[in-house]
């Protein structure tokens, strides 16, 4: 019964860290007590207990209605790498490779894991000086424009928000590949699905990321298990017995399409790393970002370049771009490339097995999604951008009311019994179609101006816990190669590949279904800056100093600097890989 108790007692309203005499003091102001350096104030975008020191600077002692601070060093390195790998890699680059040839595979995949690694540099820096709720939305309100912040805000929450559902009819699509004779209904898988993810979720924060240190552990081992075996099949030694080469390459022109082909893989390829961005949201709730965050980031390039780069080129070699399972039976398991590889070799075992390293990996997305979502709508609240209800926060650290409006909307995906259920989806779809790119685009802008700021209000670098080692030139190269890659939707959208065999009405269909989320962001965007008549953020008014975590000495600082440069180079080398 005391165990019963003590569970329900966790859903009630976490209790604030010391007081805060709200009725004496408006939300954003400073009050230090003589005897001590605490203060009792709020700040409305950190929902943060905080002190000011003797030069005026505001810093964060402890949150109050706390998201609890639950992940480790290991949570937020897979989660900064799971996050990348998922069904975009594994399914959706079969037709990527359909579409563009081997060539434009790996060219537009090295220029996006570029985009990927600057943005996840910038975002690294920010999240280790700044670990604040909200993350890239909170950042964009303070360094950019507030109606920024509540534009991106909002596009990231209706895009994860609509993810959770849409993924769970992804797991029943990859479940096929046992039960191809649907013996049980989808709807059954559906129900298991959601069960799952709300057990998880149960669990708060710790839950989330115990479950993507497993998942993206298994997903890990399944990429290095299939570049293991993509060589022994390309070099012969399988049942199939033949040496294969670079066949993939011969069969047909590495540029398939010329640059319309180009554009649809340029365009797939940036959405494939959907979900880099949720290890700035984890900041939040991390043990010690200071350490952690530069740590995940860091490691991101040498695991994007492996578990990325060198996978889909093995896949390049093996299996050619006119194999008819990439465009035949698109969107299912049977088309991805990793699979078909895998049965070229006739090892009728590991098709099953990777199926299942998709499955996880699907499941993952789903665990992301509720995640996601939970907490931006929470950070809106916070922001005074969503209903009052959604600041709640039980004494789990789990934002109730903002997990149970994302678990619900996850109903509507038992629309999988109706024949118009994937129209539905796909329009759902579409209204965040963009989310990761804005999402991106917004963290490179926010990192470039914060670093400006910084500088011009007097600091040093050395005064940042940890600095972007591309600085604000690979903020700046991000953001290029983000508007690029809207550039590249737009173009692909408008003049498809295959727009000889479409009338105008089709066109027009699929234009508006791929590209409706970018007038949505500026409806939201236009309409919040007409309601609050906001104004761009000036350097001089940015804040570069609230939400910082115990700010550490700066010959702290440097002593922890020379002892990582001590280290032997093996030492370095396998701490930025591992």
């Amino acid at each position: 019964m005391g165990l019963f108790r003590n569970w329900i007692d966790g859903f009630k309203r976490a209790e604030p860290f010391g007081s805060t005499p709200s009725e004496t003091l408006p939300d954003g102001d400073v009050e230090k007590d003589p005897d001590s350096k605490d203060v009792v104030a709020r700040d409305v975008l950190t929902n943060s207990v905080a002190f000011k020191d003797e030069q005026g600077h505001v810093h964060v002692l402890e949150e109050d209605q706390v998201l609890k601070r639950k992940l480790h060093s290991r949570h937020i390195q897979f989660i900064a790498l799971g996050g990348s790998i998922g069904s975009g890699l594994f399914i959706g680059s079969g037709l990527t490779l359909a579409h563009g040839g081997p060539g434009s595979v790996m060219v537009a995949y090295i220029i996006i894991s570029v985009m990927v690694i600057c943005t996840v540099l910038s975002l690294g820096e920010l999240a280790a000086a700044l670990p604040v709720q909200g993350s890239f939305a909170t950042y964009a309100v303070r360094f950019i424009d507030p109606s920024w912040g509540f534009a991106v805000g909002y596009i990231f929450w209706i895009n994860w928000l609509v993810a959770y559902p849409n993924d769970a009819t992804v797991s029943t699509i990859v479940i096929r590949f046992w039960d191809r004779d649907e013996v049980v209904p989808r709807g059954v898988w559906v129900a298991i699905y959601m069960i799952i993810m709300i057990f998880i979720n149960i669990f708060g924060v710790r839950g989330y990321g115990e479950f993507e240190f497993v998942a993206t552990l298994i997903k890990v081992l399944g990429c290095i298990g299939f570049i293991i075996c993509a060589i022994v099949i390309d070099c012969g030694g399988t049942p199939a017995g033949q040496y294969l080469g670079a066949r993939g390459w011969h069969t047909q022109p590495a540029f398939l399409h010329g640059f319309k082909g180009f554009c649809s893989v340029f365009i797939t390829a940036a959405f494939s790393f959907s979900g880099t961005e949720l290890v700035g949201l984890a900041a939040a709730e991390t043990e010690n970002p200071r350490k952690f965050l530069p740590k995940a980031c860091k490691q991101v390039i040498a695991r994007v370049i492996i578990f990325y780069i060198l996978c889909l080129f093995m896949v390049t070699l093996i299996v050619p771009a006119t194999t008819p399972q990439l465009t035949e039976q698109s969107g299912s398991p049977m088309a991805s490339p990793f699979v078909i590889a895998i049965e070229m070799g006739q090892i009728y075992a590991l098709p099953q097995i990777f199926n299942a390293v998709i499955l996880i990996s699907a499941l993952s997305v789903g665990n992301a999604a509720l995640y996601g979502s939970s907490r931006m709508l929470h950070t809106m609240a916070e922001q005074g951008n969503a209903p009052k209800i959604f600041k709640f926060v039980d004494r789990r650290g789990r934002p109730t009311p903002a997990l149970a409006v994302s678990i619900l909307f996850g109903f509507i995906s038992f629309l999988v019994y109706y024949t118009d259920g994937e129209t539905v989806f796909t329009w759902l779809m579409s209204i965040a179609g963009l989310s990761a790119v804005f999402t991106w685009g917004t963290i490179c802008l926010a990192h470039f101006r914060f670093r400006r700021a910084w500088i011009k209000q007097g600091n040093t670098l050395r005064q940042l816990p940890w600095a972007s080692p591309l600085g604000i030139y690979g903020s700046a190269l991000g953001f290029v190669l983000n508007v690029l890659v809207i550039i590249a939707s737009f173009y692909g959208n408008a003049w498809p590949m295959d727009e000889s065999e479409m009338d105008s009405q089709k066109r027009a269909y699929t234009f508006f279904e791929n590209m409706l989320s970018l007038p949505i962001f500026f409806i939201l965007f236009l309409g919040h800056k007409i309601v609050t008549r906001s104004r761009f953020v000036r350097f001089s008014e940015i804040d570069v100093q609230t939400g910082r975590r115990d700010p550490v000495p700066e010959e702290v600082l440097e002593k922890e600097r020379a002892e990582a440069r001590a280290r032997p180079l093996w030492k370095r080398i396998f701490t930025a890989i591992f």
